[in-house]
């Protein structure tokens, strides 16, 4: 973890547990602002992207794709400069030889809320269906289905080890979609 303004290339940065052995975010990028890259277990770049507050947008991306979060380097800069964090992360794009998926074919899951529509079961979406035209027990058949889809990820994530406080926003659920508070 660096603060310097030059690019560093991806290579030159340590990198760090996605989760440290407490189960945590590094607390250290609460409210830094940087660019940062995400590993999977295996090592393999998945996303690279460039956030105010790299620590919200870590919590974000494990509740989105958990299973593809466990390895991190993350370059922190002082002062916001959106052509700095750009250049940085076109960089590290380049470097890596390929686009990621999270920054390519899967950028939605990566970045966008989680619509729970896609993952209804049959039973949910034959309710839902019955539901055609009536606003409210359709949202019920959303919300229902938006709760089973958050008890899975937090499953996902205790089994992880993860001992973050992870909050939903439950305004969004009515919609289908999951999106921490």
């Amino acid at each position: 973890m660096s603060t310097q303004t030059d690019t560093p290339s991806l290579a030159s940065l340590t990198e760090l547990p996605y989760l440290d052995e407490n189960g945590k975010l590094p607390a250290s990028l609460s409210g830094k602002i940087g660019v940062y890259a995400i590993f999977d277990r295996a090592k393999t770049l998945q996303f690279v992207g460039y956030s105010r507050d790299v620590y919200l947008s870590l919590k974000q991306h494990l509740v989105r794709q958990p299973e593809s979060c466990y390895w991190l380097k993350v370059q922190t800069i002082e002062k916001p400069n959106r052509t700095v964090l750009e250049n940085t992360m076109n960089s590290w794009i380049a470097e890596n030889g390929e686009t990621p998926i999270g920054n390519d074919a899967d950028k939605a899951k990566w970045t966008e809320s989680i619509d729970v529509k896609p993952l209804m079961l049959d039973e949910e979406k034959a309710n839902y269906e019955k539901a055609a035209g009536e606003e409210l027990a359709q949202s019920k058949v959303l919300k229902n289905a938006a709760r089973r889809v958050e008890a899975e990820i937090l499953e996902t994530l205790k089994s992880r080890g993860c001992q973050e406080e992870i909050r939903f926003n439950p305004k969004l659920k009515d919609s289908g979609l999951l999106d921490l508070k």
